[in-house]
C-alpha cells in the first residue's frame, strides 16, 4: 500500500490533520504521522519506506532523502522550500513541491499587525504614529504581497511594489504603484515590507545600500526568511540611524546584540510565526496531501519546485 508520511515537529492542527487523514486514507493510502520528534534520525527512520512526505519547517536534507528508497514524492506545506535538499531529490528523481497561497493571509496578516504594534511602541502606553499615509513598499510581490497591500490599503497606506518577475500592469490593477528598481522603492517608502525567497542571489541582498536609501522613519518588516537580510549591514543600520526599526518573524543570529543596545526599535517573534493559524494549518496540509494524490494518481506536477 502507498504510505504517506506526516513529519512535523510543529504539529498541524488537528483539524489538519483530521482533513489530511481524510484525503490520504480516502485515496486508499496508509498515512503514518511522526510528530514532535526530537531527533532527525527518527525522521530519516520514518521515511525509510515513505512513498510521499509532507512536512513544514522538518529538515528532508540529504541523509533522509537518501534512505528513503521508496520515495516518490515531498510537499512543504507552505510556501517556502530551503528545508528541502533540491539536489538531492532531483538527483533520485523525486519530485518536491511547496503549497502555495495557503498561509499566505496569515503572514500578511501578522506583517501588518507587528506593524501596528511597533507604531504604537509596543502599546506601553506613550504616544506613537498612525499607519494611514505613509508609503509602504512591498519587495515582491507574490501571493503575500498581494494580500498585505490589500490590508495596507485598509489602513489608508500608500502601496507601491517591486517585483522583476511580475509586469506592472498585473500590480497596478491591484492598485499599487509599481516601481521600476528595488533602489527606488526603497528610496520610496518609509515601511518595506520583505516577500523575497531565501535563495544564492537574494541571501543578503537587503544591504547597507538599500536600508540607507530609506527616508526619516525606516521600518523593514521581514516575514520571508532571516538569511535575505545581510546582518551586517542591518547592526550598521541600527548603529548610524536612530529613526530605523527592524521587525522580523524569526530572530537574526545578531539578536542578543540587538537587544542589548537598541531597546525599543525591534521586534522578533519567538519562533516563526507566519504560518501558526488555525485556518493555514488546515489550507496548507490539506492541499498538500490533495497535491500528492493528484501527483500519483494524474502525474500532475503544477506546484512542482525542482523542474
Amino acid at each position: 500500500m502507498t504510505k504517506v508520511l506526516v513529519a512535523t515537529v510543529k504539529p498541524f492542527a488537528p483539524a489538519a490533520v483530521n482533513g489530511i487523514r481524510e484525503v490520504v486514507e480516502g485515496a486508499g493510502y496508509e498515512m503514518a504521522l511522526l510528530e514532535k520528534y526530537e531527533d532527525q534520525k527518527d525522521f530519516i527512520d520514518a521515511a525509510s519506506d515513505a512513498d510521499a512526505i509532507i512536512i513544514r519547517s522538518d529538515k528532508a536534507n540529504a541523509e533522509v532523502i537518501a534512505g528513503a528508497n521508496k520515495l516518490k514524492i515531498i510537499v512543504r506545506a507552505g510556501a517556502g522550500y530551503d528545508n528541502v535538499d533540491l539536489e538531492a531529490a532531483t538527483a533520485k528523481g523525486i519530485v518536491v513541491m511547496n503549497t502555495p497561497g495557503q498561509n499566505s493571509n496569515a503572514v500578511a496578516e501578522l506583517a501588518l499587525g507587528m506593524m501596528v504594534y511597533m507604531a504604537r511602541n509596543r502599546f506601553n502606553g506613550t504616544s506613537g504614529r498612525e499607519l494611514r499615509g505613509k508609503k509602504l513598499g512591498i519587495h515582491a510581490y507574490g501571493n503575500v504581497g498581494r494580500y498585505v497591500a490589500e490590508i495596507a490599503k485598509g489602513f489608508g497606506m500608500k502601496c507601491y511594489a517591486f517585483d522583476p518577475f511580475i509586469s506592472k500592469e498585473d500590480i497596478e490593477k491591484d492598485g499599487v504603484i509599481a516601481l521600476d528598481s528595488v533602489e527606488e522603492l526603497y528610496s520610496t517608502c518609509q515601511f518595506i515590507s520583505l516577500h523575497i525567497p531565501a535563495n544564492e542571489k537574494t541571501k543578503g541582498s537587503v544591504n547597507t545600500d538599500l536600508l540607507s536609501m530609506m527616508p526619516q522613519g525606516a521600518t523593514l518588516i521581514n516575514t520571508a526568511r532571516k538569511e535575505v537580510v545581510c546582518e551586517d549591514s542591518l547592526k550598521k543600520a541600527f548603529a548610524e540611524r536612530d529613526d530605523f526599526i527592524y521587525i522580523s518573524d524569526i530572530a537574526p543570529d545578531c539578536a542578543e546584540e540587538i537587544a542589548e543596545h537598541y531597546e525599543g526599535r525591534f521586534f522578533f517573534t519567538p519562533k516563526k510565526m507566519g504560518a501558526q493559524t488555525s485556518e493555514a494549518n488546515i489550507n496548507a496540509g490539506i492541499a498538500a496531501a490533495s497535491q500528492i494524490k493528484a501527483f500519483l494518481e494524474e502525474g500532475d506536477r503544477t506546484y512542482q519546485v525542482n523542474k
